[in-house]
């Protein structure tokens, strides 16, 4: 296990490589942003937006699939506002919205003064498969990740919308498996570092129907009458950065956590719409050495908020931190018990980076350290 010398990723994360400065696929990604002439690139979406407008004879001219974040608001914004874009919003419901994220859906709507529709997946269904994917894969958001990429493709098409807007392409911003480049097209994005190899077929079974799951399935972008639905990542035409999102989106009306930063987080508006996700990104902390802090920190390093020896801090402070805060919501919604909810963790936990100490406690072999 080692680290990125530039920011604080381990190379356990699926995908990383280290090159001779010990630099990341993400800081590589970062330095390879800055050569981007984002004046061309910005001119190059309003050319698309512009011929949209033109030629569009749907009633609405792009899709944004959105959460109660500050991503998705901040992409809503610049496609409606910014582009001139009548904007059709699509959220997956959260089945554990928090305050802050019914709120900050809310406001995002009022703000940006745009149409949402809402698809509420089918409670028994969606249980299923993230029992399922947590116990077989230790990914209980999985099924969340495929309904997102699937369903919102899915109401484009049935609404007849040109263009779907997603944020930002992962493996290019923040490393990993699929891409080192900065790219356009999305359309690819149900095989993503968060989807992987699997399809909702793999997970079919006396509770999960295949009649249930019409929402988990990627639909074919080409139409009956031939035409093609096209899908952009925002992040290759409008330089992707996290904070400088927050603040836009902060004058506007969106609240970050109000209790302040959850366990092992570093920031209090990252990720803060429902409850389930925090475990599944602890979960990242047993398999491969980091969480939240890791990448929150990085994120700040990427764009010179923060520097590596602080963030060095920071991680060691935060990342034994447990997500307790929606940890019982967590066993009821999926039925888990706290003891099987234990066995399953240990299933997944990378004994080649975790050692017991005198005390029979589980601590990382190789923390993060500080070079100099």
């Amino acid at each position: 296990m080692q680290y990125c010398s530039k920011c604080v990723m381990p190379n356990t994360k699926p995908g990383v490589t280290l090159d001779e400065r010990g630099y990341c696929n993400a800081c590589r990604s970062q330095e390879y942003k800055r050569e981007i002439d984002w004046i061309k690139r910005g001119n190059e979406l309003a050319e698309m937006c512009k011929n949209i407008k033109k030629n569009n004879s749907s009633t609405y001219d792009c899709l944004v699939p959105v959460s109660g974040g500050k991503n998705s608001w901040y992409q809503a914004y610049v496609m409606q506002k910014k582009h001139g874009l009548k904007v059709l919003c699509c959220v997956i419901g959260a089945h554990l919205p928090t305050t802050e994220g019914i709120h900050n859906l809310n406001g995002m709507v009022k703000s940006v003064d745009l149409d949402i529709i809402k698809v509420t997946l089918k409670p028994s269904t969606y249980k299923a498969i993230r029992k399922k994917t947590f116990i077989t894969q230790g990914e209980p958001n999985w099924s969340e990740h495929m309904a997102v990429f699937s369903g919102v493709t899915n109401i484009a098409k049935i609404y007849d919308i040109p263009l779907v807007v997603w944020g930002e392409d992962v493996a290019f911003e923040f490393g990993g498996i699929q891409t080192q480049e900065s790219k356009a097209d999305a359309s690819d994005i149900d095989k993503n570092d968060l989807i992987k190899d699997k399809t909702i077929d793999d997970f079919l079974d006396e509770k999960i129907l295949y009649q249930d799951t019409f929402f988990y399935r990627y639909p074919d972008l080409v139409g009956p009458n031939g035409k093609v639905l096209s899908s952009i990542y925002l992040g290759h035409f409008d330089f992707w950065n996290g904070r400088k999102q927050y603040e836009v989106v902060k004058k506007m009306g969106f609240l970050g956590r109000q209790k302040g930063p959850l366990s092992g987080n570093y920031i209090d508006y990252d990720n803060i719409d429902e409850k389930l996700c925090e475990i599944n990104i602890w979960l990242k902390y047993i398999k491969f050495g980091f969480w939240r802090s890791t990448d929150q920190t990085c994120y700040d390093i990427w764009n010179d908020e923060l520097t590596r020896d602080e963030a060095v801090e920071i991680v060691n402070q935060l990342r034994n931190q447990f997500p307790k805060e929606y940890f019982k919501d967590f066993l009821r919604f999926h039925n888990v018990e706290e003891n099987e909810f234990w066995q399953t963790v240990e299933k997944f936990r990378n004994q080649d980076i975790w050692i017991k100490d005198n005390d029979g406690e589980w601590i990382l072999k190789y923390p993060v350290e500080k070079l100099s």
